[in-house]
């Protein structure tokens, strides 16, 4: 059985604030839940009856399908609910002068923040460095649309302007997507660097635009006609790193 006490801590994860303080959250659904396993310290984990996976070497609680409905923050409830402790990462940028780092510039849907973790998966992509106001890795609906992802990319939060000015001094390429780049399919590109993609609405801001020393921009088709006015941030991201690992293997 539930207790009140139990069910308060659980549904007080769907707020960042509590998220934050208590540095854990939610995940739902059991593949999910055994992807995350053998990488997070798992702190409660909650099934029904209609469970029908055996989480290994894990205590589990049964709760009934109202008591799921209760502390799940989907729409349609799962047959498992787990609570994970954040990981702490740390961002050491002399690790990344090698790699290809996502940037994200308050990319403030978490849907989109969610697809664009799975996507750095895909992609071979391990760290992604987010602005404070972009969308919290951990939310509910982020957590659900990563897949697992989360267990392989490591996201970090901070100062955008003081991070690319270190990446600066480094010499590390900074490029950016924006509606005034040149085609990304015929500039050069590198196996390292900062990739940078700005907020759904407004793109990259001007402060973190300054630092981008080479504009990309992915064409329409066929050029010259009107088509819609840009691509969702987690469709372009998908295809600048398609294009950046197609040519840099």
């Amino acid at each position: 059985m539930l207790s009140k006490i139990q069910q308060k801590n659980v549904s007080a994860l769907a707020l960042k604030k509590f998220r934050d303080e208590r540095r854990c959250f939610v995940a739902e659904g059991e593949k999910l839940i055994n992807d995350l396993l053998p990488y997070m310290v798992c702190r409660q984990l909650f099934v029904t009856d209609k469970c029908t996976t055996r989480f290994a070497g894990q205590d589990t609680q049964c709760v009934s399908d109202d008591e799921m409905k209760r502390i799940s923050q989907l729409t349609t409830p799962s047959t498992a609910l787990a609570v994970f402790e954040k990981p702490t990462e740390s961002l050491h940028i002399d690790d990344l002068t090698e790699q290809l780092v996502l940037v994200l510039d308050a990319v403030q849907n978490p849907g989109n923040l969610g697809t664009i973790i799975r996507l750095a998966d895909w992609f071979g992509i391990h760290h992604i460095v987010c602005s404070h106001t972009t969308a919290d890795a951990f939310s509910p609906k982020t957590v659900q649309a990563t897949m697992g992802a989360l267990t392989r990319v490591h996201v970090h939060y901070t100062d955008l302007i003081g991070f690319l000015t270190e990446c600066r001094q480094r010499n590390m390429p900074i490029y950016g997507t924006t509606l005034d780049g040149a085609n990304l399919y015929e500039q050069p590109l590198t196996t390292q660097g900062i990739l940078i993609m700005g907020n759904e609405g407004n793109g990259i801001s001007t402060d973190v635009a300054e630092f981008i020393t080479q504009r990309l921009f992915i064409p329409n088709y066929p050029q010259g006609v009107l088509t819609s006015e840009s691509l969702n941030v987690a469709v372009a991201t998908a295809i600048v790193c398609a294009e950046f690992r197609r040519r840099c293997r």
